[in-house]
């Protein structure tokens, strides 16, 4: 193996071997500065005379990735990154991990730097070589934070394509029975679609842990952090009858992270450390976590369940109103979890003494929580990723077949703003339910079983439900929505294009606008929205092109900026008032059909992160239904506006990029990237600010393809 531990330092003039280096790129949300760094440390590079291959790890994915063949010949290799990078595949190369803006604003002092740092010794961990400087991540997102995000991504297509599973085989294959709920015939097709369904419930809360525990331990941990979860959501283990749920999964799930980053700290023979990240690490943590969870933690677990279960059975008597409110509560609360389960089974098994009320409140709560989710989805979207949209359609699903793990997945992202929504929504159902007197024959709960006749008072029962629920999405909506607020530091203007949504495992940065022209650069260049609806484009691209008239002569960037959006010299002075001439600009196209929300809608995104991209750039970008179609405005300001950048420079040179919803994916990516990886040519800049007047500016800006 060649020792990296004196690289040569020249370039091959003299007959000197030319110093190979290589570099990572990535920023938490993986748009704008994972790309700009790549750029920066390449330019850097080859000005050095210095070989230097540069993997992006953006929003789109991993691309130029390094191969083991890149990494043997390397002399060096260059971390620039605000998130988790795999070092294991650098062992013993010399590796300098930094924050992300140090790529982008000392590339030259990396590529010095490199080459005196340590040795890179293996453990498979995720760690840092070194601690990471001048990171443009910011604080706002702790590494927990960006853990549970990770298991709470990995975890949501578990939860969506069992929940629909099981919901379709109840519906087209099940019948109500007063012993067994709802129920499939055995043998059946139906039953054979339930159990796949059932497998991939099964294996949600395991995932949910296991890469909570990969987050912060790396690969050795995401074994026990498994093997935890499984343990944590089978209550026979530790004779309960429920086991700890997706609660219990968050917390096998950090013990493993950082049980392992505790053991990765033990100093070994040279000889044993190969094995350590295959072998050792995950042997130990997964016996020390999972006897720890069965011997401490499951015990306390199961006495819970049965005094909790005694508890109940002694307010029997008392109102039904508040024996439903706690009812709800408690069915709300961890959905599935032992809490959970012990309402339920209380409720079940009154039905067999002639109590069919219980069983009612229970039966009125149960679906709360993953109507009450998605219908918040539907309230208020802008608060939420696509990712969620759609899982809150399918948790509105879920919800009508009384699954209430369709809201797990929210509950476990923003565990603070959802559980305390529920188990409100829950108690107002479960008490109104109490107060009709609903009862329900089968142990199962949501509309399904009063469609399927085994509720008496349907009208009531549909009655709480609906109110439970919407109970569940204002609260939720109104809690994250206060969350969001309290972590920017800045009021959230309350209008139907609120925020751009942060989540599973983005942390909100300073460099969080960068982050999203990055995101841009890496997505596929997808037909425009204008012309996505176009029989044959494909026929279009190859035809010659023909003149253009006096209109397609001015268009820029697929038409989306023309001369009309160009501005020579902002009259602004600061952001928010740029902000709102780059709107109004805009507007003068005739297709803004609100300029104040189109400018509140830009603002929230800065609260959320500068688009300040240094470099005096500023990008600042709009996903709302302000707009009718893409718009891309262009305007200069001679003295520079404060933007927030994080190389401290003022904006000279402003992008407002609109999109409406529809066309908020690729193609808004697309813009982005384009822009961001133009802008990073000095020439292109300095010709952009030379430009005497609006056509001559276009004409520079034809170069952005």
């Amino acid at each position: 193996m060649t020792s990296p531990a004196d690289p040569p330092i020249g370039g091959d003039s003299s007959g000197q071997k030319k110093l190979k280096l290589l570099a990572v790129t990535a920023c938490p949300t993986g748009i704008a500065h994972t790309y700009m760094a790549a750029e920066k440390l390449s330019q850097a590079a080859e000005s050095l005379g210095i070989d230097m291959k540069v993997e992006t790890q953006g929003s789109i994915g991993a691309e130029n990735v390094l191969t083991d063949n890149d990494v043997r010949d390397a002399d060096g290799i260059i971390i620039a990154a605000d998130k988790d990078v795999d070092r294991s595949r650098f062992v013993g190369k010399r590796v300098l991990s930094v924050g992300v803006s140090e790529g982008i604003s000392h590339p030259e002092r990396l590529i010095e730097r490199v080459r005196s740092a340590p040795v890179h010794g293996g453990g498979g961990g995720g760690g840092s070589a070194e601690p990471v400087s001048g990171g443009g991540g910011g604080k706002e997102r702790s590494v927990a934070y960006k853990a549970l995000m990770n298991g709470v991504s990995y975890m949501i297509p578990f939860v969506v394509v069992g929940g629909l599973l099981i919901a379709i085989s109840l519906s087209l294959g099940g019948h109500t029975d007063p012993k067994g709920g709802l129920v499939i015939p055995d043998g059946s097709f139906w039953m054979h679609v339930n159990q796949i369904g059932v497998i991939g419930f099964t294996l949600m809360v395991p995932i949910l842990s296991g890469y909570i525990a990969y987050a912060i331990g790396d690969r050795p941990a995401l074994v026990p952090g498994m093997i935890g979860g499984w343990i944590a959501n089978t209550g026979d283990l530790y004779d309960s009858k429920a086991g700890a749920g997706f609660i219990g999964a968050i917390v096998t799930g950090f013990l493993a992270g950082y049980l392992v980053l505790w053991i990765k700290k033990v100093k070994v023979p040279k000889f044993v450390q190969p094995i350590m990240p295959i072998i050792v690490i995950p042997i130990v943590a997964t016996t020390a976590l999972g006897l720890f969870f069965i011997y401490v933690i499951g015990k306390p677990i199961s006495w819970i369940f049965e005094h909790l279960t005694s508890w109940l059975s002694g307010m029997t008597g008392t109102s039904a109103i508040l024996l439903g409110a706690i009812l709800g509560l408690m069915i709300a609360f961890d959905m599935g979890g032992p809490v959970n389960k012990t309402a339920f089974l209380f409720g079940a098994g009154l039905i067999a003494t002639g109590n069919q009320t219980v069983m009612g409140m229970c039966a009125a709560a149960i679906p709360v929580m993953p109507l009450g989710q998605g219908l918040a989805t539907l309230m208020r979207k802008r608060l939420y990723t696509e990712q969620e949209r759609e899982t809150g359609l399918a948790s509105l699903f879920m919800g009508f077949f009384g699954i209430s793990e369709g809201a797990i997945p929210f509950a476990a992202a923003r565990p603070a703003q959802v559980i305390p929504a529920n188990m409100l929504g829950g108690a107002v159902a479960g008490a109104i339910a109490g107060m009709a007197s609903v009862k329900d024959a089968v142990p199962h709960g949501g509309p399904i079983v009063a469609v399927l006749g085994a509720v008496g008072g349907v009208p009531m029962f549909f009655v709480a439900i609906a109110i439970g629920s919407v109970v569940t999405a204002l609260t939720t909506v109104t809690l994250v929505d206060l969350s969001e607020r309290k972590r920017r530091g800045a009021p959230l203007v309350d209008a139907p294009g609120g925020p751009e949504p942060v989540l599973a495992g983005v942390g909100a940065t300073a460099g969080g606008a960068a982050v999203a022209a990055e995101a841009l650069q890496k997505a596929p260049a997808p037909a425009p929205a204008a012309e996505a609806s176009a029989p044959a484009p494909a026929a279009e691209a190859s035809a010659p092109a023909p003149s253009p008239g006096p209109e397609a002569a001015d268009q820029v960037l697929s038409g989306y900026l023309t001369e009309q959006t160009v501005k020579v010299q902002l009259a602004a002075r600061d952001k928010e008032a740029a902000i709102h001439e780059m709107a109004t600009l805009l507007a003068t196209t005739g297709k803004v059909n609100d300029v104040e929300e189109l400018v509140r809608t830009a603002l929230r995104r800065e609260a959320q992160g500068t688009t300040g991209l240094g470099e005096e750039i500023a990008i600042p970008h709009a996903k709302t239904d302000a707009v009718d179609s893409p718009l891309v405005g262009f305007a200069r300001s001679s003295e520079g506006i404060e933007w927030g950048a994080l190389d401290g420079t003022k904006a000279k040179l402003i992008f407002m990029i609109s999109v409406p919803e529809a066309a908020a994916g690729d193609e808004h990516l697309r813009i982005l990237a384009l822009l961001s990886r133009k802008l990073m040519d000095t020439g292109f800049r300095e010709r952009l600010e030379a430009a005497p007047d609006d056509a001559a500016i276009l004409d520079v800006l034809r170069e952005v393809q």
